[in-house]
């Protein structure tokens, strides 16, 4: 090829080269101006997490996904810039995703289920919940499980997934809790008397808060004798004590005042042959 030929050749590929070198630097900006969006938003996120006193685990994986998610899609659309078809792309990723996701449904509800729990914190560190046949003391929360102590010691595992989709109760949501304690007496028993000594051992409980209401009434007339109620209020940390204490103390001042405690007895006959 003579030197004619060599520039006429150069000549017809040079608009090809200078709208390649144009979808290059088209491309090269768009990375760099997404990027650049990538990080301002992960950084303005995380600013606004940390105001909301969002767990540090929760505020860096939504960061971290909106991050990821503004960079591919940066990433889309230099190809396209490039001339590249994105779609065979898009459509090889989406049947990865769906077949990735039923292959790990339970571990990404759980995943789900801890990002919830961190939100929306229905319990947090050291509370005390019930969850069906689950209860114990708040150890750890994690993004896919959490584990309770027990009150004998032993570590209870709960899937965040089932934690998240599950009745629950969170026992020392409050301050305070409201103390009932139920005691039967017999109909031959003195209602007042009873009702008087179980006033009196609530009021002159430490424990037991002043500021709250104190009551005593009959909750039930029973088959086998007159249910007594009595209520008041407690700080949730001195339920469990103040509860067995008053229970042992009223047991005492009933059997000191002749207040009968009926209990179901059982006569069995037996007959002789003759």
């Amino acid at each position: 090829m003579g030197n004619g030929g060599f520039a006429a050749a150069t000549q017809n590929a040079l608009p090809g080269l200078i709208n390649l070198g144009l979808s290059i630097l088209r491309a090269v900006l768009v990375l760099l101006i997404g990027f650049q969006i990538a990080k301002s938003l992960r950084k303005m996120m995380n600013r606004s997490f940390s105001k909301s006193h969002m767990d540090m685990s929760v505020r860096n994986f939504l960061a971290s996904m909106v991050y990821a998610a503004v960079c591919a899609v940066t990433v889309f659309v230099a190809l396209e810039k490039l001339g590249v078809s994105t779609a065979s792309i898009v459509a090889l990723l989406g049947s990865a995703g769906l077949a990735i996701g039923l292959a790990m449904q339970d571990f990404l509800a759980n995943f789900a289920g801890g990002v919830i729990l961190l939100v929306l914190k229905p319990f947090k560190l050291g509370d005390y919940i019930v969850c069906g046949q689950a209860e114990g003391t708040v150890m750890d929360i994690g993004l896919f499980y959490t584990t309770l102590s027990t009150i004998d010691s032993k570590n209870v595992i709960l899937p965040n997934g089932a934690l998240a989709n599950s009745n629950m109760t969170n026992v020392t949501a409050q301050e305070k809790r409201r103390l009932e304690i139920k005691v039967q007496i017999s109909y031959e028993s003195d209602i007042k008397k009873a009702k008087e000594i179980l006033l009196d051992l609530i009021t002159n409980h430490p424990c037991v808060l002043e500021s709250e209401e104190r009551t005593v009434f009959v909750s039930e007339l029973e088959e086998s004798g007159v249910l007594l109620c009595a209520r008041s209020w407690t700080a949730t940390a001195d339920y469990w004590p103040t509860r067995w204490k008053l229970l042992e103390d009223l047991k005492l001042a009933y059997d000191r005042e002749g207040i009968e405690i009926p209990v179901k007895r059982v006569d069995i006959k037996i007959a002789k042959n003759e």
